[in-house]
């Protein structure tokens, strides 16, 4: 069973300290929610974790299955199954959906795929997720709505079953039809034994999807850990009974 391990990490970012000292362990078909206000560092822990080159780690390991992936590519990263799912999905005009993740999962194969192994897995997931047939043939993220760009990211989600999910504020910008489908998308993953980090901002999407853990970033640490009751006790008392208590 695949477990990533954050340990004592320090991240950076032009030169500016964000997280200090971060420690969690999130194991396949668990759900962690990781909560926190705006500017706590929730993001950038996303980024540092896929490897993105603007955020530096001054100190501390990122584990996967015991081995140290601090200096691994983000491609690398993912071809050991980690998943990003994005807050901000940027547009790739003149590329498909379904032609980006036919060319992404390919090559999370090595090779070793048929495409209609992957049509008929694109065509049940769609059909798993509620999410129109004619999404397929749009170019990525190119005129979708926020909710829209967030059921694209749930069907990447889907389609590619990664080991370990960091899923970056899914929720923001979303309808209650798109955060249904996005909620619907987590639990199968969960099913499918993938693990994920659930970053969010708000306790709402934690109505529809309850976590195993949850935890409160803040200042770029993890200040408590609990279940399900801590989310409830952010949305009754706000984050500054947190701080306070």
């Amino acid at each position: 069973m695949t477990e990533l391990e954050i340990k004592n990490l320090h991240v950076s970012i032009e030169g500016k300290k964000i997280l200090n000292g971060v420690n969690l362990k999130i194991k396949q078909g668990e759900l962690h929610a990781l909560m926190g206000p705006n500017g706590s560092g929730k993001s950038t822990l996303s980024y540092a974790l896929m490897g993105h080159p603007k955020y530096k780690i001054n100190e501390g390991e990122i584990l996967l299955d015991g081995e140290n992936i601090n200096q691994l590519k983000p491609d690398k990263r993912a071809k050991r199954g980690l998943f990003l799912g994005f807050q901000y999905p940027v547009e790739v005009p003149g590329v498909t959906l379904k032609n980006f993740l036919w060319t992404t999962w390919k090559n999370l194969n090595n090779g070793n795929s048929s495409f209609v192994d992957f049509n008929e897995l694109f065509s049940e997931k769609l059909e798993l997720l509620g999410i129109d047939k004619s999404f397929a043939t749009r170019y990525l993220n190119e005129g979708f709505s926020g909710g829209e760009k967030k059921r694209a990211e749930t069907l990447q989600l889907a389609v590619l079953k990664p080991k370990i999910a960091i899923c970056d504020e899914l929720d923001s910008g979303t309808d209650i039809d798109a955060l249904k489908i996005v909620a619907d998308g987590l639990k199968k993953a969960i099913e499918e034994n993938t693990g994920i980090l659930l970053i969010t901002h708000y306790q709402r999407i934690l109505n529809h999807v309850k976590p195993d853990f949850v935890h409160v970033l803040i200042d770029g640490k993890i200040v408590k850990s609990g279940d399900y009751t801590l989310a409830k006790e952010i949305e009754e008392k706000g984050y500054g009974a947190i701080i306070n208590g």
